[in-house]
């Protein structure tokens, strides 16, 4: 087979594997878009870098190199949730797993290194064996419910208003001048937000 020809096959089956993880697992989830370009633009270009270096040692150092630069950008950043910045880790990573593979041809492992990464994201989306507790801030006006003696119904209070199964309550802080307090909640959920509500 022509090398152009290969390396367009290549592109191809790179491009398809990162479209499906953000189009069918990422996207699904939160129906948001705000990253797939990034994904998508990363994955592609960094698959494209790997080919032209033409060297597999040569290669992963780069892979690397830009793993710990995203690596600093994570804790030194607050704009990019662990969710996304876990996905573009993924994406990352698969360009160096699709040029390893596909230079070697060795089709067989890739496909079992596709239906273990689909297979895990699949499982880490839907929390499929997996509870998962989230915590909220509320801002609360019914300062009496705040005793301990009150637990029960302030937790009852806060699930009739925010909908949601609540754990556990703790309080953060408590405003005498404006009778209010601020209330962190922990629920069963899905998405590891963390939001602030106001109770008024």
């Amino acid at each position: 087979m022509p090398s152009e020809l290969l390396l367009l096959m290549n592109i191809f089956i790179n491009f398809i594997t990162a479209l499906l993880i953000v189009r069918f697992i990422y996207y699904n989830q939160k129906q948001s878009k705000k990253y797939v370009f990034t994904f998508l633009a990363l994955n592609s270009t960094l698959f494209l870098i790997f080919n032209f270096l033409g060297n597999i040692e040569l290669s992963f150092g780069v892979g690397f190199g830009l793993f710990a630069i995203f690596s600093v950008l994570r804790f030194r950043t607050d704009t990019i949730p662990s969710r996304e910045m876990s996905y573009l880790f993924v994406l990352l990573a698969l360009p160096m797993i699709n040029f390893a593979l596909l230079d070697s041809e060795q089709y067989i492992a890739l496909v079992i290194s596709y239906a273990f990464v689909f297979t895990l994201l699949m499982i880490l989306e839907k929390g499929w064996g997996f509870k998962y507790h989230e915590t909220k801030t509320v801002l609360y006006e019914k300062i009496e419910l705040i005793k301990p003696e009150n637990r029960n119904l302030l937790i009852r209070d806060l699930e009739e208003r925010t909908g949601l199964v609540i754990s556990d309550v703790e309080v953060n802080k408590i405003n005498f001048l404006q009778d209010t307090a601020e209330l962190k909640i922990s629920y069963e959920g899905s998405n590891g937000d963390n939001d602030i509500i106001d109770g008024d």
